[in-house]
């Protein structure tokens, strides 16, 4: 697919989207609508066998969800996945963690969003203060056992597609049993 023209239809200091001409391989035009994000990070803090979750108001959805903290960095500014990981968990849970590893990638939304996702695993834990943006202030949070969380998947309570797919990322991790 080869893109004809690109031009930016809209911004704010979290993304920016743009309307893409392109040409099809049968030659054929069409438009693509995309949502450029910068560079996310997912991250999983463990405990033993307790996983630490946010809930905040979603409002796209309008709803709340349980997820993992998660985010990017401010101003549509990329930033090193694992500095962003620490900055996020320090930020939404008040924790600092001993260990961090790179789990893998998740592509956000490909069929709308440029935005990927790093996953980090988060360990050997120590509380903090959190330091929580403006539009996270009703942010709750919480610790739940491995099979209360995997309940709350089964019962849709936890329907977040990255915080499920940072989930399978972590059971597949070698030597994994949480």
């Amino acid at each position: 697919m080869q893109t004809l023209h690109s031009r930016q239809v809209y911004a704010n200091a979290w993304m920016t989207v743009r309307e893409d001409g392109v040409l099809r391989a049968d030659g054929s035009e069409g438009i693509f609508g995309v949502i450029d994000k910068p560079t996310a990070a997912v991250v999983i803090p463990l405990d033993g066998d307790r996983l630490h979750l946010v809930e905040q108001f979603r409002y796209p959805v309008g709803a709340r969800r349980w997820e993992f903290p998660m985010g990017t960095a401010p101003d549509r500014a990329e930033q090193d996945p694992a500095e962003l990981a620490a900055r996020e968990l320090a930020e939404e849970t008040g924790l600092v963690a001993g260990r961090m590893e790179l789990l893998g990638d998740v592509d956000v939304a490909p069929g709308m969003s440029s935005q990927r996702a790093h996953v980090f695993l988060a360990t050997a834990l120590a509380a903090g203060p959190h330091r929580r943006e403006a539009t996270e202030q009703d942010m709750r949070t919480g610790w739940f056992t491995v099979a209360e969380f995997e309940d709350m998947v089964r019962r849709s309570a936890i329907v977040d597609a990255q915080t499920l797919a940072a989930y399978l990322l972590l059971r597949l991790r070698p030597g994994s049993a949480p």
